[in-house]
């Protein structure tokens, strides 16, 4: 049995991110209305200035495969986040590839992101504010826009240069205006749907910052003592996330001492239809998503059958 090898650089040119929104939908929703299988992440500092952390196993419907995928987390590098994914056949467990996890891992978790955004906002929501102007923002940008129409959007960043960067990126390739403002009450005062994705540590989105109706998305509290809404903002909105427990153990909750109680529904309940979302116009909402397993098996298969398709790659006999 030969494995496939695809680098960080081959993995991006075989992905199209909103190809995969379909099958990332159906994942949600199966994994939520079966609440017994649930993917494990183990997270550990082995020293130094990073964490490592390992997602397993990824499964989704109709892939026939399942995902393991190895991650470092050092903020201080660029890419910050970088790590490999192991594709494994579900019947015999054969390794059929082994694939760079950066890009696939920022595509996935945009995707999810601005998928939440897109199914809890107002139906006329057509104003994005990107708090974070680093590659989370970009993908969860690119993702709303590719699912709604956008007249506008604003990025602040507390590092002003990048969020001029930004600005000027991304109005370029997005047919709409992007304006770095110049802080984060301008971002947020003037935004129906909130993009945020930081490596923040204390809450710093505010309940009077909010405009009514608004949604936020949050990104960055992704493991324990990091936040970024405030629990007023949580208590007073309807609160969705990707997993219940992952929320409050090292998620959007966990990060401001909220509980199992704050929780309104899952976002595969919201997509399945067995919770109702959004009731009102006025309503304030806030996803919270950690990142599972299953979105990377839904990314990786479509990358691998990308790659059997255009033979990108090159085969490697781990058993030789």
């Amino acid at each position: 049995m030969r494995t496939l090898l695809l680098t960080r650089s081959e993995v991006e040119t075989l992905l199209d991110p909103l190809a995969l929104v379909p099958a990332l939908r159906s994942a949600f929703v199966a994994y939520s209305a079966s609440p017994g299988e649930r993917a494990l992440r183990v997270r550990a500092a082995p020293g130094g200035p990073g964490t490592s952390t390992v997602l397993f196993p990824g499964t989704a419907p109709g892939v026939p495969a399942y995902t393991v995928k190895v991650h470092a987390k050092f903020p201080q590098q660029e890419p910050a986040i970088r790590g490999v994914l192991c594709l494994h056949d579900a019947e015999t467990g054969a390794l059929l590839a082994v694939m760079d996890s950066t890009h696939l891992t920022a595509v996935r978790t945009g995707l999810a992101g601005a998928l939440a955004a897109h199914v809890l906002a107002r139906s006329d929501a057509a104003t994005a504010a990107v708090v974070g102007a680093g590659v989370q923002g970009r993908h969860q940008l690119r993702s709303l826009a590719g699912m709604r129409p956008l007249r506008r959007a604003f990025v602040y960043d507390v590092l002003p240069e990048k969020a001029e960067a930004f600005a000027l990126a991304l109005s370029a390739a997005l047919p709409f205006p992007v304006d770095a403002a110049p802080t984060l009450e301008a971002t947020l005062g003037e935004a129906d749907v909130v993009l945020s994705a930081t490596w923040a540590r204390e809450p710093f989105i505010q309940r009077r910052m909010l405009r009514a109706g608004s949604h936020v998305t949050t990104l960055g509290p992704d493991e324990p003592g990091k936040a970024e809404v405030a629990a007023d903002v949580i208590r007073s909105a309807l609160f969705v996330c990707d997993d219940r427990a992952l929320a409050v153990r090292m998620g959007a909750l966990g990060g401001v001492r909220l509980g199992l109680d704050a929780v309104g529904a899952e976002l595969g309940e919201v997509l399945g239809g067995s919770h109702p979302g959004r009731t009102s116009p006025e309503q304030l909402t806030v996803f919270g998503g950690v990142g599972l397993a299953f979105q990377d098996a839904v990314a990786a298969w479509a990358i691998y059958q990308a790659a059997r398709r255009t033979g990108a790659g090159r085969e490697l006999d781990f058993l030789a």
